[in-house]
């Protein structure tokens, strides 16, 4: 956990967006996170420039085509309150929209919306979060799952943000390996697949110095699905701030007759599923129907675990 300037850095970003309107921890933390994505999209094309400078080729795979440097984290961060606003809320959003990488990151931010109110409250946190080191794995971890622990403990729908110490606990009682197939079907903000991840690296950091273990690490490890489009954004956010490259966190409603497909996908369950809201009865799952009959969809959950 983060502890004495970084932890103060981000109360004062937290409490730079209450003081300028903004006081649903949900949003802060989407816009944060926004924030966080653009810069981390300017940092990948810096890393690619430097390599075709010592190269001597071309850039590869870049992020911003040439006449898209305005939209770089790097140069409007420098602007003016007014010309940084106008250039995030008309060029820098609608690009975020009309990503497509291939990434569950590019498939979530199709839905981002702009909705700090005030050019100083941007030119505010863009300053307070320019000035936190974000070239640490750890690091950036650590700063996220702080942002994260400001979530009230319960909200609507069911969403409930498990503590860390039971989430990391219940992960050393499975003990996830290299080659699992690891699924939260109710994942939230990832605090399962995060912790899973973290985990392998450090239980079996000599797996992942196989090129195809490593490759399965980063992209078809982990399975995280959720019906609420922010956490969403907010999960596969917290997977990239821990150094997952490419996780499959998508749009699904896991107690569906379409998700029946996927039975024996996976290796490795961890979840702490919903414990309000309704179901949709009509649509969830036969077998689930023939074990329980209920409309509650804690009890669903915890047979489908």
């Amino acid at each position: 956990m983060i502890t004495g300037e970084l932890k103060s850095k981000i109360d004062r970003v937290w409490d730079a967006f209450w003081s300028g309107g903004i006081s649903n921890p949900l949003e802060v933390i989407e816009q944060v996170t926004y924030l966080l994505f653009i810069r981390r999209l300017d940092d990948i094309q810096i890393l690619a420039e430097k390599k075709a400078r010592v190269t001597g080729g071309e850039v590869e795979s870049p992020v911003f085509l040439p006449g898209q440097s305005a939209l770089r984290w790097s140069h409007f961060k420098n602007t003016s309150p007014e010309v940084m606003f106008k250039i995030i809320a008309d060029e820098v959003f609608p690009f975020l929209r009309s990503m497509g990488d291939g990434t569950t990151y590019s498939e979530h931010m199709k839905d981002a919306r702009f909705t700090i109110p005030t050019p100083a409250l941007l030119s505010k946190v863009v300053d307070m979060l320019d000035g936190i080191p974000m070239a640490d794995r750890d690091t950036n971890g650590d700063l996220y799952e702080y942002l994260l622990s400001k979530i009230a403990s319960a909200g609507v729908n069911g969403q409930f943000r498990t503590p860390r110490h039971v989430i990391d606990l219940m992960v050393k009682m499975t003990a996830p390996q290299p080659s699992d197939e690891i699924c939260d079907p109710a994942c939230g903000t990832g605090g399962f697949l995060v912790s899973a991840s973290e985990y392998v690296r450090e239980a079996h950091s000599a797996a992942l110095l196989d090129a195809t273990q490593r490759q399965h690490f980063h992209h078809s490890m982990f399975h995280g699905y959720d019906f609420d489009s922010t956490m969403l954004r907010i999960g596969s956010m917290n997977m990239l701030m821990h150094g997952i490259d490419s996780p499959d966190i998508r749009y699904r409603d896991s107690l569906s007759e379409g998700a029946a497909t996927d039975a024996e996908k996976y290796t490795l369950i961890l979840a702490n599923p919903p414990f309000a809201g309704s179901l949709d009865y009509e649509s969830t799952a036969k077998d689930l129907q023939r074990t329980v009959k209920t409309k509650r969809p804690s009890c669903c959950s915890w047979h489908c675990s």
